[in-house]
């Protein structure tokens, strides 16, 4: 810094007086002395050679050239500031879709607390695009047709499988043993994919075209609910109806085959170095590759 610069306590100051118009306030946010205060701008008035203020009986205004400082240094200091927050370490915060979250996050994440004591996990749930910095995002999960961040790091985890589920007692009751025998059931779907089934039947190589869906849900969770309760048949990822499958509320009549979607984590660059990421990252790996097919 030159010699005759002004300090950044003296700017500080006089931009936090020209924004309360007070210096009195000034000095409660700084937590310092209002003779304090004073000081700091007669010190910077010195410094800059120019009057910055203009000091009336129960008024306080910048003169035109401490307007122009001031608007200046509150863009800096606001700079400064986001930088800092997007520098420090934030929560540990995982974003994955609010299926993820439903069907197979929260029935597993008790594993990683009890593996990580004293770490604590936030969710956001969301399923687009990532902002890590603006949404303090540490991880997501997500799928190929989204586009990540440039500066993502990716962690792959392959292919996505996917397969019609139904409960078992609709699969009896409408003989569900081969996919032409869709052509009697009540075909499920949801609005967040709405090509499921057009991408089952591609990646299945089924010949049999059933009919267009019958009832449409807005999440995925909803939908597996919906074919659970033998409300009918649906096309899901396998990671998401595992569980079902395990406790037989759920069958997969015609098994699962890769669908066109690759799965993958992205990791924040600034906190893929911090211990709590790379804890979250290597149990999130461990747990989908068991998962994803």
């Amino acid at each position: 810094m030159n010699a005759g610069a002004p300090s950044l306590n003296a700017l500080r100051t006089f931009e936090t007086t020209v924004r309360y118009r007070s210096m009195t306030k000034a000095a409660e946010e700084l937590h310092v002395t209002h003779g304090a205060v004073s000081r700091q701008i007669k010190a910077l008035e010195t410094t800059m050679g120019v009057t910055l203020l203009k000091r009336g009986p129960r008024s306080l205004e910048p003169t035109p050239e401490g307007a122009r400082l001031a608007e200046g240094l509150t863009a800096a200091f606001g700079t400064v500031y986001a930088t800092l927050d997007r520098v420090r370490p934030g929560p540990l915060t995982l974003s994955c879709s609010s299926s993820i979250t439903m069907c197979w996050l929260i029935p597993r994440v008790s594993v990683f607390y009890r593996h990580n004591p004293g770490l604590e996990l936030k969710l956001d749930l969301n399923y687009d695009k990532v902002d890590f910095a603006r949404d303090n995002i540490s991880v997501a999960i997500r799928n190929s047709t989204i586009e990540p961040p440039r500066s993502a790091v990716i962690r792959e985890l392959g292919t996505e499988w996917i397969g019609p589920v139904c409960s078992p007692d609709y699969a009896q009751a409408n003989k569900l043993k081969r996919p032409a025998d869709l052509t009697r059931a009540t075909l499920l779907s949801t609005r967040t994919r709405t090509s499921a089934w057009a991408d089952w039947l591609t990646a299945s190589g089924c010949k049999h075209t059933p009919s267009a869906a019958h009832e449409a849900f807005d999440h995925f969770y909803l939908v597996l609910q919906a074919a659970a309760c033998g409300l009918g048949i649906a096309v899901l990822p396998h990671m998401l109806a595992i569980n079902e499958l395990k406790s037989r509320r759920l069958v997969a009549p015609f098994g699962f085959v890769p669908g066109p979607r690759q799965i993958s984590l992205w990791i924040a660059p600034h906190a893929s170095g911090q211990a709590d990421v790379r804890a979250l990252e290597d149990w999130l790996l461990n747990e989908m590759r068991h998962s994803a097919s």
